[in-house]
């Protein structure tokens, strides 16, 4: 049983989803059948019943022509459901379109179309749906013109915020990464994930679009004779409910009972709507590809250039007092087959140097940098289009949390294979068996049957484990592993990383993990970036990290961690303090308030990097022990 039926299933037996079912499944039976047995009747003018109350004959009585009104409470049921589909319709795709529009627009003219939206939302949905209707003139075909755009602005602001919200999880900027398209994104992963809360509002919307089109027509602006709908007959009775009621109270039934049958629906397909039917590739023939790089281009980038070259990285967000600058003039180089470790405590910017290098920073974050190259091409000069191919197929990000690392609504398997096909022009089929067969390179068991999968059916190390598999899909050059063994057992970690160490032993490629336990990286790594507010204090060989680490912040993050000789009777060692806000950074050396050897030059100046003999790089004024002596002294970022 697949998994949208199996949810439907479940949905239509619970007490909401079974109520909802059979309601508007009547509703929607009468408005197919109820012409077709009584419309003759309906309309049939009988000038000796004339305005009768209710009878064995009548059962609700007749009108002012004779008509029965049951029976044209009934046939105007097909009619008012139309109109008011038909409305919701309207309302939903345009909704859809100028909600979606700002994520594919310019910022300005997205900006433009988000303004416009609030503006609209401000206003009663009634006054805009008279004013409408005013513009469109009388008549079902203005009444729907005029719902419709009065309901648009709502859900357009609804699909906005849900599809922002969306935009910000890990597995979208997993596809941004390897090279897919703002539009592919929308419509393949933003919009799938945000079904629910949309279906739900649209039925609603639905109910909605019922009283208001019985309001319409009941001012004479919606359906004209001689059509009715239930709005035109509460008019007709209206008055006459001094005498009796009936012929009042029958359309409101009507409308009152189909409104809800919407709203039950709507809840039930919350909880049938989780999973979506993936949309076919589109026939627009796309741009080719750039290949992936053979042997002789890695070799080309073996000859002593970095793969990925860092200096002077900044990364400033607008604040209410501001620009903050959480990312202060970083600098590194990472080479082929090189791993590079990043540790620091929270908020020491490591992710958000990821971030900036990937150019996964977003506007109105500002990414700037002396030099910023990915395998030689600079990434602040290139446009997106000419970037998209290779970091598509020569960068691969393994984030923190492996759940939301991937699409919730689409199998493991044809997530994976969207980047052969999106890059390596593989046809549908042959990228799926591509992906088939990453799963199997990184040791996920019987992995025909794991690619059909959801990412809920997978443990956390094996969607770990196929994060990998899909930076494997190209020829990564590098991997950015971002705390990639975050809430794995022991065991799994391991597994994690040697899978890691293999793919950059038999591929030469680079690795740059981010991780909070520096006992992780020193056993991983080959260099040690370690930062603190912004800045890398101190660069190492990993070999002597235990033995060679000269900054305080680095000697205290060492002696935090305990090992088998701790003193379990002694309290654990902290480091007193806490790192400061990025939007408070103190003058001088951020570390000052924390260090017990700052003194007033530490607390007056920030300390420029010093690079020793063994290329062991400093930014501090007293650093623990005498070293071999600078023998070059750079300034690789600006002072705070």
């Amino acid at each position: 049983m697949s998994a949208p039926r199996s949810r439907w299933r479940a949905a239509a037996r619970t007490p909401v989803g079974a109520c909802a079912g059979l309601l508007l499944l009547a509703v929607v039976v009468l408005a197919v059948i109820a012409p077709v047995l009584w419309g003759d009747r309906a309309s049939v003018v009988d000038t000796s019943a004339l305005q009768q109350g209710p009878s064995d004959a009548h059962v609700l009585g007749t009108d002012s022509l004779g008509r029965d009104i049951l029976c044209r409470v009934l046939v105007a049921t097909r009619l008012s459901l139309l109109l008011a589909v038909g409305a919701t319709l309207l309302g939903v795709v345009l909704g859809l379109v100028l909600g979606t529009v700002p994520s594919v627009l310019p910022r300005r003219a997205g900006q433009f179309v988000v303004s416009v939206v609030n503006i609209a939302v401000a206003f009663p949905g009634l006054l805009l749906a008279l004013f409408f209707a005013v513009i469109f003139g009388v008549g079902a075909t203005g009444a729907v013109l005029a719902i419709g755009l009065a309901m648009a602005p709502a859900f357009a602001r609804l699909t906005h915020t849900l599809s922002a919200s969306v935009a910000g999880q890990d597995f979208v900027a997993a596809a941004r990464t390897v090279g897919v398209g703002r539009t592919r994104l929308l419509t393949r992963h933003i919009l799938p994930n945000i079904a629910e809360p949309l279906a739900v509002n649209a039925t609603i919307g639905a109910g909605a679009s019922l009283p208001a089109f019985a309001g319409l027509s009941f001012l004479g602006l919606g359906v004209q004779a001689p059509d009715y709908d239930w709005g035109r007959l509460l008019g007709e009775g209206l008055g006459r409910i001094n005498l009796t009621p009936a012929p009042a109270l029958a359309p409101m039934v009507a409308v009152v009972v189909t409104g809800l049958a919407f709203n039950l629906f709507g809840e039930a397909a919350a909880a049938a709507l989780g999973i979506r039917t993936l949309s076919r590739r589109s026939a627009v023939p796309r741009p080719r590809p750039t290949p992936a790089p053979d042997t002789a281009a890695r070799q080309l980038h073996s000859d002593g250039r970095p793969v990925l070259a860092v200096e002077d990285l900044r990364v400033a967000f607008p604040g209410p007092a501001g620009w903050t600058t959480p990312v202060r003039g970083v600098s590194f180089d990472v080479h082929p087959g090189e791993a590079v470790g990043v540790v620091g405590e929270s908020g020491s910017g490591k992710s958000l140097t990821a971030m900036a290098a990937s150019r996964l920073v977003e506007p109105p974050g500002q990414v700037t940098a002396r030099r910023l190259e990915f395998t030689g091409v600079p990434l602040l000069e290139t446009g997106e289009r000419e970037l998209r191919p290779l970091l598509g197929t020569s960068l691969a990000m393994v984030f923190q949390d492996p759940m939301s690392s991937f699409n919730p609504v689409m199998s493991v398997g044809r997530q994976l294979a969207e980047v052969a096909e999106h890059h390596q022009e593989l046809s549908r089929s042959a990228a799926y068996a591509r992906a088939v067969d990453r799963l199997r390179a990184v040791h996920v068991p019987a992995p025909e049957r794991r690619a059909r999968q959801y990412p809920h059916e997978f443990s956390g190390g094996m969607r770990q484990r196929a994060m990998i598999g899909m930076g494997l899909m190209g020829d990564p050059r590098l991997i950015i592993a971002d705390e990639p063994t975050t809430a794995l057992d022991v065991t799994v970690q391991r597994q994690v990383l040697r899978l890691l160490a293999g793919v950059r032993a038999g591929r030469a490629t680079a690795v740059l993990l981010i991780s909070h336990d520096i006992t992780v990286v020193a056993r991983n790594c080959d260099r040690v970036l370690v930062m603190y507010a912004g800045r890398i204090v101190e660069d190492l060989p990993a070999a002597g990290l235990f033995t060679a680490a000269r900054h305080p912040y680095t000697r205290a993050l060492l002696a935090a961690v305990p090992d088998l000789d701790t003193d379990r009777d002694r309290p654990l060692a902290v480091i007193p303090g806490r790192p400061p806000e990025p939007d408070r950074i103190p003058e001088g050396c951020a570390f000052a308030p924390r260090c017990p050897r700052a003194d007033d030059h530490c607390r007056g100046e920030d300390p420029e990097p010093v690079t020793y003999a063994t290329g062991h790089r400093i930014a501090c004024w007293h650093p623990v022990g005498n070293g071999t002596g600078p023998v070059e002294r750079t300034r690789r970022g600006s002072k705070a």
